[in-house]
């Protein structure tokens, strides 16, 4: 079976969210997932639940929520050797649906480039699906995919000042 590239973009909530739910439709199949965090270090929700999942691999290659700051050089080399090890994790072939967690965040600060990525993914086994997510997605990637899904905020509570709530937001 053919696998596709899918891109989940946009400034709304809920890209992260769509990609867990695929991996875990995945899992329910038997299918092996490895997703790839980049930029997000901390701890999330998603992290405990994914746990009990043996058929779901997680591995963070952020070191902190560096959003409201500028990436450091740590956190350049913290993607730099994730973007590495997915690359190896892609040409190994061991998962049935490999997905980059804010790889479009990553790009867009400048952790790694666009055409890096895409050497990645182009080079992914036939039957891998790949799901790529995050805001602000180059036309280069949104091109690269099969399927772009683009979430676009109309109304959030955010604007009222209401905090990410732990199980909802994280």
């Amino acid at each position: 079976m053919k696998g596709y590239i899918h891109l989940y973009t946009g400034n709304g909530k809920g890209k992260t969210t769509a990609a867990i739910g695929l991996a875990v439709r995945a899992s329910g199949a038997g299918k092996k997932v490895y997703i790839a965090q980049f930029v997000k270090g901390m701890h999330y929700g998603e992290l405990d639940a994914l746990k009990k999942l043996p058929s779901i691999k997680l591995a963070q290659y952020g070191l902190d929520c560096f959003i409201v700051n500028r990436p450091t050089p740590k956190d350049i080399d913290a993607a730099r050797k994730g973007l590495e090890e997915v690359s190896r994790v892609i040409a190994g072939n061991q998962f049935n649906v490999v997905i980059l967690d804010e790889i479009c965040i990553a790009l867009y600060y400048k952790l790694f480039t666009t055409e890096e990525v895409l050497s990645v993914i182009r080079n992914k086994p036939v039957e891998m699906e790949i799901v790529m997510t995050g805001r602000y997605a180059p036309q280069e990637l949104i091109a690269a995919a099969d399927l772009v899904t683009e979430m676009n905020e109309i109304k959030h509570y955010y604007q009222q000042g209401i905090e990410a709530r732990k199980g909802i937001e994280f």
